[in-house]
């Protein structure tokens, strides 16, 4: 990497850093260009070439947090052993980060307002594909019934994704969190290959 390189990835750095804590703190809506630019030590003009407007920015912030999301996802669902009991732990982990202040107001709030459908975020692809492999491991091991591992793999992502608005959204995220939970549960147990019995 030559010094201009390393000089725009640093700015580009600088940029996220200042504007994650500024959305953070004050929401989309209330946080200014100026207020980026002074805390990174930067001009307008650097914010203007590494994202081209402040709605660019909050799309870079909100990768940068919604990949973190997925990654402590994974390692929630490495930490219960993989497989389907990985599977069920990632989208709770995915679900319970809706109490996290920054994750709340930044991607889950804010996000969708300012950046549409979290469906259609970059990060929510990569999210998408690393589940549809688990998927497709669980159906070739026969622990998830013979259907399509992408529409399988959609809707339990698209599953937690909006349990995890629903709770950010309400007026008692804690109190709404157990119920998201049990309801993935619920509904992603309708994929095993042979659900366990029910209780009388």
């Amino acid at each position: 990497m030559n010094q201009r390189s390393k000089t725009m990835a640093e700015n580009r750095a600088k940029l996220i850093f200042a504007a994650r804590k500024a959305f953070a703190e004050k929401g989309f809506a209330a946080s200014s260009m100026d207020d980026f630019t002074a805390n990174a030590g930067l001009t307008r003009g650097a914010l203007y070439h590494n994202f081209g407007d402040k709605r660019g920015l909050l799309a870079a912030v909100v990768e940068q947090i919604d990949s973190e999301m997925a990654v402590h996802a994974h390692e929630a669902g490495a930490d219960a052993g993989g497989g389907w009991p990985g599977l069920l732990a990632e989208g709770a982990a995915y679900i319970k980060l809706a109490l996290d202040p920054e994750v709340q107001r930044i991607v889950l709030l804010d996000g969708p307002a300012v950046l549409g459908d979290p469906s259609q975020w970059p990060s929510q692809s990569s999210c998408l594909q690393s589940t549809k492999l688990t998927v497709e491991m669980l159906i070739a091991l026969g622990t998830v019934k013979q259907i399509d591992a992408e529409a399988a793999a959609r809707l339990l992502s698209g599953a937690a994704l909006n349990a995890a608005l629903w709770v950010a959204a309400s007026a008692n995220p804690k109190d709404v969190l157990p119920k998201a939970i049990e309801a993935f549960y619920a509904l992603a147990t309708g994929l095993l290959n042979t659900p366990p019995c029910s209780r009388v």
